[in-house]
C-alpha cells in the first residue's frame, strides 16, 4: 500500500503549483501568446505542458505550506515576476502601435479606429496594421520559442524562494518602458518627414493660392503621401523590429536578474 505524508504532499504541491504561477503569468500578459484570441484552453494547456517540462529540473524549493501565509507570498512573488516579464516584451509591440499611431494621425486617419483586444481599447487603424505585422515577425523570428527557453532560464537567473523580490527589478521594468516613446517616435520619424514636408507644401500653396479649397486638396494628398512613404519604409523596418525583439526578449531576463535579492 502506498502511503505519502502531508509534508510530501505539499511538496510536491509546491514543485508544481509555484512554476505554473510564473508560468502562467507570463502566458497571460506576453504578446502573441496572451493575446484574447487564443483560447483559453489552449493558454492553460501550454502553461501545464511547459510547466511538466521544467518542474523536474528545478532545484529544492522552500520548506514552506503552500497554504500558509509565506507560500501564498510565494504565489504572489511569482505571479508579479511573470507579469513583469512578460510586460518587458509587451513594450516593444506598444512601441511599434504607438509609432503608427503617431503616423496615422498626420495622416488623418485618427478618426479610423479598430478595437484591439489585447489593450482592450480603440486603437488607429496604422497602429493596428503595424502591431499584426510585428506580432507576425515576432513569429517569424520564432520569438515565441525564444520567449518560452528564456522563462525557463529565469528559474536559474531567480531561483523561486521566499526571500521576495528587490526594487531594482521594478525600477528596470520602469526604465524599459520609457523606451516606448523613443523607439515609438524613432520608427515613425520618416513618415512624419514626409507629412511634416507635405503640410509645408499645403500651407505655401494656400498662400499662393487661397481660393484654394484646402480641405478638399490636403486629405486627399496627405493620406496619399502617408501611405506611399509607409509602403516604402515598410521593408527597412525588418531589421529595426529585429532589433527591439532581441532587446525585449533580453530585457526579459534582465528584469528577472534584478529581482534577485543579493
Amino acid at each position: 500500500m502506498i502511503s505519502i505524508t502531508t509534508a510530501e504532499l505539499n511538496a510536491l504541491l509546491a514543485a508544481f503549483l509555484w512554476p505554473l504561477t510564473r508560468i502562467l503569468a507570463l502566458v497571460a500578459s506576453a504578446p502573441a501568446l496572451g493575446n484574447p484570441a487564443v483560447p483559453l484552453r489552449v493558454r492553460l494547456g501550454l502553461a501545464l505542458m511547459i510547466t511538466l517540462t521544467v518542474a523536474p529540473t528545478l532545484g529544492p524549493m522552500p520548506q514552506v505550506d503552500p497554504g500558509s501565509l509565506a507560500g501564498l507570498l510565494i504565489l504572489a512573488q511569482q505571479i508579479v515576476i511573470g507579469l513583469a516579464m512578460g510586460f518587458a516584451m509587451r513594450i516593444v509591440f506598444v512601441a511599434v502601435e504607438m509609432a503608427g499611431e503617431l503616423a496615422g494621425l498626420q495622416m488623418g486617419l485618427g478618426f479610423a479606429t479598430f478595437f484591439d483586444p489585447q489593450n482592450a481599447g480603440h486603437i488607429p487603424v496604422i497602429g493596428r496594421f503595424l502591431g499584426l505585422i510585428a506580432t507576425l515577425f515576432f513569429l517569424a523570428l520564432n520569438g515565441h520559442l525564444q520567449m518560452i527557453s528564456l522563462l525557463s532560464q529565469s528559474f536559474s537567473a531567480l531561483p523561486i524562494n521566499a526571500d521576495g523580490v528587490a526594487a531594482p527589478g521594478f525600477r528596470a521594468l520602469a526604465s524599459w518602458g520609457g523606451e516606448i516613446f523613443a523607439a515609438g517616435l524613432l520608427l515613425s520619424l520618416p513618415l512624419l518627414a514626409a507629412l511634416l514636408i507635405t503640410n509645408l507644401a499645403l500651407g505655401i500653396l494656400t498662400r499662393a493660392a487661397p481660393q484654394l479649397n484646402l480641405f478638399a486638396v490636403g486629405f486627399p494628398l496627405t493620406l496619399a503621401t502617408g501611405l506611399l512613404v509607409l509602403a516604402l519604409t515598410l521593408p527597412y523596418l525588418t531589421p529595426v523590429l529585429e532589433r527591439m525583439i532581441q532587446d525585449g526578449l533580453h530585457m526579459m531576463l534582465q528584469i528577472a536578474a534584478h529581482f534577485r535579492i543579493s
